[in-house]
């Protein structure tokens, strides 16, 4: 088995932490402020003319903050409304850290958002962003599309576990929004219930690049284990061994193995590697996850199509696991004559 180099404290899930604990992060400022960011351009291979005329400033002071979404080790979100138009969005300040893990991870959010800027209108799946904006001490703004129903982890634990037929309609989306990524060589690496966003008409996109990774090629390798620990594929901590030989594995097939498990745990109610009510750590859950079967319906829960699905997703070997294009085809979700 391939020896992890960075031992890591990952949980499951992160609740708000105190406003005293939180990592750096800089709050909105008065009207009276006049702190202006570049906005990056959208392409790197742009013509200098593209660039010049997709250059703009953007002012902190344009937004009221009405309150907080989210914080975490990847900046702090923001709701908040122009002052002009009165339109909402959600806005995400990324601090800079002189620690070189962190600078790689922004370096590649920073990258994804570009393409995101130019290309996410293309795909209803994906959280829009609108603008990304970068101060000259590196910390970035992220301007984005505002989801007024919170994360399908927020809907779960309100609404309770959901149905086979909300599940498809769910999966759908997601994996059409896998497969726009995946199109464009874009990982996620992080897919789980907090990072999938929903609002009030039930559209459901996939939110937070902060630790994708766009692929130089198809089937360019991954070799990092960054992302949240309990929705790793079996390849992500050991690649000898279940990736693509050398160290390395098929990072599309790790945001299906992910897929699989958020479904999973929306239809059960936990996680699920653990039973109910069980506390997760590191140790548990690679071994789970490494030297366990994968994880299976109850008995006599879900219809043999469901458990299809869900089969086909949690393959530990990554090659056989199917594609987000080839999932779309699956009864589970051609059954429901999805329209969206």
């Amino acid at each position: 088995m391939a020896l992890v180099r960075e031992r890591r404290q990952l949980n499951l899930r992160l609740p708000l932490p105190e406003k005293s604990q939180r990592r750096p992060s800089f709050p909105l400022p008065p009207s009276s402020t006049t702190t202006s960011f570049s906005t990056i351009s959208t392409a790197s291979a742009t013509t200098a003319a593209t660039a010049s005329s997709a250059v703009n400033t953007f002012s902190l002071s344009d937004f009221n903050k009405l309150s907080v979404l989210g914080s975490g080790s990847g900046g702090t979100v923001y709701k908040v409304s122009h002052k002009v138009t009165g339109n909402v969005y959600a806005l995400k300040l990324i601090s800079s850290d002189p620690n070189p893990t962190h600078l790689r991870q922004l370096s590649r959010e920073k990258e994804i958002l570009r393409r995101m800027v130019s290309s996410s209108s293309e795909s209803p799946h994906i959280v829009r962003c609108h603008g990304v904006f970068e101060k000259a001490d590196g910390d970035i703004a992220v301007l984005m599309e505002y989801m007024d129903g919170g994360t399908l982890l927020d809907k779960q634990q309100t609404d309770g576990t959901l149905s086979e037929s909300s599940l498809s309609k769910v999966a759908y989306q997601i994996l059409n929004g896998l497969k726009y990524l995946h199109s464009h060589k874009i990982v996620h690496r992080d897919i789980k219930p907090a990072n999938l966003l929903v609002n009030a008409e039930g559209e459901v996109k996939i939110s937070d690049f902060g630790v994708g990774r766009i692929m130089g090629r198809t089937l360019d390798p991954c070799n990092s284990y960054v992302g949240t620990c309990a929705y790793m594929s079996p390849e992500r901590f050991d690649p000898d061994t279940y990736g693509n030989g050398g160290g390395n594995y098929n990072g599309y097939a790790a945001d299906i193995w992910s897929l699989g498990l958020t479904v999973m745990e929306l239809y059960l109610g936990y996680f699920p590697f653990l039973l109910p009510g069980q506390r997760p750590d590191w140790a548990t859950l690679m071994c789970a996850i490494c030297f366990g079967d994968p994880p299976t319906l109850p008995a006599g829960r879900g219809s043999p199509a469901f458990r299809s699905f869900v089969s086909c997703c949690l393959q530990k070997e990554a090659t056989l696991r199917w594609s987000a294009d080839q999932l779309l085809s699956h009864p589970f979700i051609s059954k429901h004559h999805h329209t969206l």
